[in-house]
């Protein structure tokens, strides 16, 4: 087992989630009537793992998730979820369109009703290969006073890209006081 985990740590195959945007509907305003929220969510992309921060008057409103055909009815009867504590968080767990609703009487006829298209977000996982960095910018150098042509524009050559094994310490090290103390149980255990 102590020979497992080491060899996941010392591999450099360890993927680090990225974490996702949080989103307020409304933004200031909140979650309440006289909100557009067509509007809202119309300059924004939605991704796996953002999240939607609902903001409104408790007791007064509800967040409903519903299907597709109870959004378009303002129907809530088959939520998918529903809360009324006035601050409710959604995280956006897939792909697709999502629907929320008021349940409140009346409310969601009035507008109070949120469509967003959820991506994947193909950015999510993380590499230890290195980069290469982009090109320079062009110089906006002038000529020096005494007519000597400016200097050239500075260039960057890209590192090697370090062998796959420094790569890998160079992630865990970080890890070592976990690598160490699973190599002491094996020490143990032997």
């Amino acid at each position: 087992m102590a020979l497992l985990i080491a060899s996941v740590l010392l591999s450099g195959k360890v993927v680090v989630p990225t974490l996702g945007k949080t989103y307020t509907v409304g933004d200031s305003t909140g979650w309440g009537l006289g909100g557009d929220y067509a509007t809202w969510a119309s300059d924004k992309t939605f991704k796996v793992g953002d999240s939607l921060v609902f903001n409104y008057q408790g007791g007064g409103h509800t967040v409903d998730e519903v299907s597709e055909s109870d959004y378009k009815s303002c129907a809530a009867a088959n939520s998918i979820s529903s809360d009324s504590s006035g601050a409710t968080t959604v995280q956006l767990k897939t792909a697709g369109k999502h629907f929320f609703i008021c349940s409140s009487t009346g409310h969601c006829g009035q507008g109070m009703k949120l469509e967003v298209n959820v991506v994947r977000d193909s950015g999510s996982s993380s590499s230890s290969s290195a980069t290469t960095p982009s090109s320079p910018a062009a110089s906006s150098a002038t000529p020096a006073a005494s007519g000597a042509p400016p200097d050239p524009p500075s260039t960057t050559t890209p590192s090697k890209k370090l062998p796959s094994s420094s790569s890998a310490v160079a992630v865990s090290l970080p890890l070592a006081p976990l690598l160490l103390a699973a190599m002491n149980l094996v020490a143990v255990m032997i």
